[in-house]
């Protein structure tokens, strides 16, 4: 076992620090903190203390103000406390402004899951993207801050290249990143090359919320063999299986890395070219869990990276995943009026998996349909729901109107033509 290994298995102790707007609810604050909890007991911290901060704007120089700094250090020496994680993102100027007042390592939400990251990689791809994430983050960091951890001897947000590029200089690290950029490039055009190879065959992309229970449903419908724990991010690497049910039909389960709120835009950046797994399916399945209390907001969140990733407009059959597990039947009843194409399921107890098979192939062998339609900005919203399993090839934007462009399953026409609310509707036949 190396130097680092060994020094990762003894638990720091970390002070947790949320700060929120004064408007945002306080069911919303709790989750925040508990998944930040989640994400510093996953990357081997121990959770001394939470402390919550209510602001109406964020102080630009020290973000939670010079005198709760004061406060989080007589604090972070009362508990004895080796490091101060913050669940939103730091400048570096506000980070090396908090080390100095604070006299504690501080860490942000993105310098922590880069830090699970790289303790989770395994394979030389996942490496390599973690690595090439964890140096754009630290690159706007190398002054000053850097000169602090050259101190430290290892601990969490400070694991990987970090260790290894204290010394380095911004043109060392932007040359290791053009190596690391090119070496991605390369495994993504053997990738294309499989993808090539198997494109006889269809292929569906499960997405959704770390720990919704991903990988969990591709080795039931699959019979693999997939690492599953019950643990935030533990799958990185891409996994394709082929499944054929007992009709003769053939298709691709792909999965990959589960999306997580504010998912740092420098590691999404770096797992772009395993993320085309997703961006290249014919069908996404967007597995949500049920039992989470605030499963529409993972939702949301899953959303907002498909946006990023160019995948929004991919048809998407929404899967409401551990079932047995929800406590209130209103909670079921109400995912059911609210998405009446959803398929519910239990992955691990093997409920609706044959709904589940039949939904895909229904989505997959329909008669397409393309058409054109143009609606008032005003009724944008209401009519995002029809769109979530068509894929939208075009908007065009005209003063109050959008003339938008699609195809998809074409049992979706009756429906789409009874919608109200439409300027204009025309189908190509």
């Amino acid at each position: 076992m190396n130097k680092v290994h060994q020094l990762s298995e003894k638990k720091e102790r970390a002070i947790l620090v949320g700060v929120t707007h004064s408007k945002i609810e306080s069911w919303l604050t709790d989750d925040r903190l508990s998944e930040l909890r989640q994400l510093a007991e996953t990357a081997g911290a121990e959770v001394v203390e939470v402390v919550h901060q209510r602001r109406a704007v964020i102080d630009p120089a020290y973000y939670i103000g010079k005198g709760k700094c004061g406060e989080l250090k007589q604090l972070a020496g009362e508990l004895n406390a080796d490091l101060i994680i913050f669940d939103d993102d730091l400048s570096p100027a506000q980070a090396r402004n908090l080390e100095g007042q604070i006299e504690r390592r501080i860490i942000d939400r993105s310098g922590l899951i880069l830090d699970i990251f790289a303790n989770r990689a395994r394979t030389k791809e996942a490496k390599l993207a973690v690595e090439m994430a964890q140096l754009n983050y630290m690159l706007p960091r190398l002054t000053g801050h850097w000169e602090h951890l050259s101190r430290q001897v290892g601990g969490i947000g400070v694991r990987g290249p970090g260790e290894t590029q204290l010394e380095t200089d911004r043109r060392l690290v932007r040359k290791r990143i053009g190596r690391l950029k090119e070496e991605l490039e390369r495994i993504e055009r053997g990738r294309e090359t499989r993808r090539k190879r198997r494109s006889e065959m269809p292929m569906a992309a499960l997405v959704g919320y770390t720990n919704s229970g991903k990988s969990t449903l591709l080795n039931a419908l699959t019979r693999s063999k997939v690492f599953v724990e019950n643990r935030l991010f533990a799958t990185l690497d891409p996994a394709v299986r082929r499944f054929q049910d007992e009709k003769g039909r053939k298709l691709l389960f792909t999965d990959t890395v589960g999306f997580i709120r504010k998912l740092p835009h420098h590691l999404i950046a770096s797992f772009r070219s395993t993320l085309e797994e997703v961006m290249k399916a014919d069908l996404l399945l967007h597995i949500v869990d049920l039992s989470h209390p605030h499963y529409l907001d993972q939702m949301e969140q899953v959303r907002g990276v498909l946006r990023q990733l160019d995948a929004i407009d991919i048809p998407c059959l929404v899967v409401f995943n551990k079932v047995d597990l929800v406590r209130r039947e209103s909670a079921l009843i109400q995912a059911r009026q609210c998405y009446n194409r959803a398929v519910f399921i239990s992955a691990l107890r093997g409920i609706g998996l044959e709904d589940l098979k039949d939904a895909v192939f229904r989505m997959l062998e329909q008669p397409q349909i393309q058409g054109e339609v143009i609606i008032e900005i005003d009724s944008a919203a209401e009519w995002e729901e029809q769109f979530i399993d068509l894929t939208v090839e075009s908007k065009d934007f005209i003063e109050n109107e959008i003339r938008i462009r699609f195809r998809g399953d074409g049992s979706r026409r009756k429906e789409l033509e009874d919608f109200p609310g439409n300027l204009s509707l025309q189908f190509v036949d």
